[in-house]
């Protein structure tokens, strides 16, 4: 697999996480930089739903978004297809939707949209390896739909991309 010209698809929880934790753009405003030429450059793109699901919270991350290079992939009908074979593959893919667990509506379509574009899934979600358990995340669908997933440290270091420190002396 060429990485130099293999797409990424990115899970809100990968943005959300970063820009609320370690990558906030007061400590880090080049790696949003960099996302922004990656979306430019149509390496990485998120579907319309994970894009719904961060700009329906109005805050600096959502404006960020709103303004980004980050394409928002909207659902078409090789997507839908990509979906109903995800879900007829194992009936339990199914339970990634909960909403009474509040969980996020867009990770089918998630799926189905690196499934689509022969993409790159990243996540900070980790896989579910206990026997005696009903849940089911998405790397677990990844493996059985046979798309790689990885995290968004996994994306940092496939990218190569590299973060320089210093002290701000204005601040």
């Amino acid at each position: 697999m060429n990485l130099q010209t293999k797409k990424y698809c990115l899970d809100a929880n990968v943005l959300i996480q970063a820009w609320q934790k370690y990558y906030s753009p007061k400590i880090c405003p080049n790696y949003w930089d960099v996302l922004n030429d990656l979306g430019l450059q149509d390496k990485i793109f998120i579907p319309q739903m994970v894009y719904e699901e961060i700009v329906r919270t109005d805050d600096d991350l959502s404006k960020w978004l709103k303004v980004s290079n980050i394409p928002a992939y909207k659902v078409d009908q090789p997507v839908t297809e990509c979906l109903k074979k995800i879900y007829a593959k194992n009936s339990e893919h199914k339970k990634l939707v909960d909403n009474t667990k509040q969980r996020s509506l867009a990770d089918p379509w998630l799926i189905a949209h690196a499934l689509k574009e022969n993409a790159i899934l990243v996540t900070k979600e980790e896989k579910i390896t206990a026997l005696n358990t009903n849940k089911i995340k998405i790397p677990n669908v990844c493996d059985n739909m046979g798309i790689i997933w990885i995290n968004d440290f996994q994306l940092v270091e496939q990218l190569n991309i590299r973060f320089t420190c210093y002290i701000d002396k204005d601040e």
